[in-house]
């Protein structure tokens, strides 16, 4: 009995150390992929969509809002759900890839509501 013991902690034991060099192996190949953000949906001016720079969003932050969500004012930018005007001279408003406004905004916390960028059409469109 006590040679079956012994075989069943050996066994335990070869399992562990063959599983612990696999998962520090993913571990580590989980930390060097790339940061990707989500992506837009695709439009007839970029039928492939676009991905929201990573920087913006944090896989969730980001989305295409209708024209009437945004209003263009003397001071700049009105979000109309918040209130929030953010100036044309802001580091946050980038232009829009596909002609339509995106509004990335943080969702939660203190925070939550307020803008991180915002994706205007370029005044071609």
């Amino acid at each position: 009995m006590f040679a079956a013991r012994s075989r069943s902690a050996i066994a335990v034991q070869s399992v562990g150390q063959l599983l612990l060099p696999f998962c520090a192996t993913f571990a580590v190949l989980a930390l060097m992929a790339p940061a990707l953000a989500h992506d837009a949906k695709p439009t007839s001016a970029k039928p492939q969509g676009w991905s929201y720079p990573f920087a913006c969003c944090a896989n969730y932050d980001c989305h295409e809002v209708s024209q009437t969500s945004i209003s263009e004012r003397p001071e700049g930018y009105v979000i109309k759900d918040t209130g929030e005007v953010v100036a044309y001279s802001d580091r946050r408003i980038k232009d829009s890839p596909d002609g339509e406004f995106h509004w990335c905004a943080h969702q939660a916390g203190l925070d939550a509501g307020k803008t991180i960028c915002l994706f205007v059409p370029p005044s071609s469109y």
